[in-house]
């Protein structure tokens, strides 16, 4: 069920309330909580809020649902008017800006240079847990924003290593793994909790993909490729992951010769294309075992394999596990 969730003053948190199947969009009196994602005391005795703080609050519409370890809000803030957001949790916060231009305001986090990006449609905004997020804009068009609550335990890199922060960036395949994971929460999926996992575990590697980026694009763009680029060439091998990928398309995508983009996709991603085409059809096999009603053989299949022993090779190769013994972990 989705309820709506307005935003919580300090020292004082809301008491459950029963919501409607069916939440009127105007009643912010009606409320659920965070489940499973509490507010917590900072080491200074400040009371710190599990979901973001917005003032002033009537301005906004919200709704909100999740179980534990997940939470997705969808937030709306019509034109011409200023609001302020605040947030530090014990929870990972991804802000995800559907749509909307400000005419005035910043936005910023805790040892991070503040932005003043004026159209942020399609930008995201990673805060990890425990660092200080503000945000203060005058709306010049109506402003859609979905906020993902995610609990550490349930966004784990295989590094075990800390995220970086980051504003206002763009990232088509982030961007897509996060939308799958709120619609996943809303639809009535967040009872497979195995399905989340499997989302949360991409999204946590692309996550971390991005802190690598984020490096290597502040020392950068002396070779890689631009921003633009990344996302066409992106977003195609995201279309055709089931299919083999001419070199030579992804070179006119990005309107290079064939051996400058060879270099240059490596020096962007870490990788030669071809080994990120084949993490990426990995990625999407987790999601695909996750769902125990889609045999192994037809993910081979729908992945471009034609044999189940070469997806079976190229699974163990990437993750260590066949893809059956991967699948059992997801009891």
């Amino acid at each position: 069920m989705i309820t709506s969730t307005p935003s919580v003053g300090p020292g004082r948190v809301n008491s459950p309330h029963v919501g409607t199947d069916q939440p009127d969009l105007r009643d912010l009196e009606e409320i659920r909580p965070l489940i499973g994602i509490k507010s917590w005391q900072s080491g200074g005795g400040g009371f710190l809020h599990s979901t973001v703080q917005i003032e002033p609050s009537d301005c906004v519409k919200r709704l909100g649902t999740g179980r534990p370890g997940w939470f997705v809000e969808s937030v709306h803030a019509p034109i011409g008017k200023g609001i302020e957001l605040q947030f530090q949790g014990p929870v990972h916060l991804l802000a995800m800006y559907n749509e909307g231009a400000r005419r005035d305001g910043d936005t910023s986090i805790d040892g991070f240079a503040a932005s003043k990006v004026r159209n942020f449609a399609k930008k995201l905004t990673f805060v990890p847990a425990g660092c200080g997020y503000r945000e203060r804009l005058e709306t010049a068009a109506s402003t859609r924003l979905t906020f993902l609550y995610l609990n550490p335990t349930v966004l784990r890199n295989d590094a075990e290593t800390d995220y970086a922060a980051r504003i206002h960036f763009e990232d088509s395949v982030v961007w897509e793994t996060a939308a799958k994971l709120k619609s996943a929460i809303e639809n009535g999926q967040a009872k497979r909790t195995p399905y989340l996992s499997a989302l949360s575990c991409v999204l946590a590697m692309e996550l971390s993909r991005c802190d690598g980026n984020a490096a290597r694009d502040t020392a950068l763009n002396r070779g890689g490729l631009a921003c633009w680029q990344k996302r066409a060439v992106v977003g195609h091998i995201e279309e055709h992951l089931g299919e083999q990928v001419c070199l030579g398309t992804l070179a006119q995508l990005a309107r290079v010769s064939l051996h400058h983009f060879c270099r240059a996709f490596k020096q962007s991603f870490g990788v030669p294309p071809h080994q990120y085409h084949v993490q990426r059809r990995i990625e999407q096999a987790k999601l695909l075992l996750a769902d125990r009603s889609v045999s192994i053989t037809d993910i081979g299949f729908t992945l471009g394999y034609s044999q189940t022993s070469s997806f079976s090779v190229a699974f163990r190769k990437n993750t260590g596990w066949t893809p059956s013994e991967y699948r059992r972990e997801f009891k």
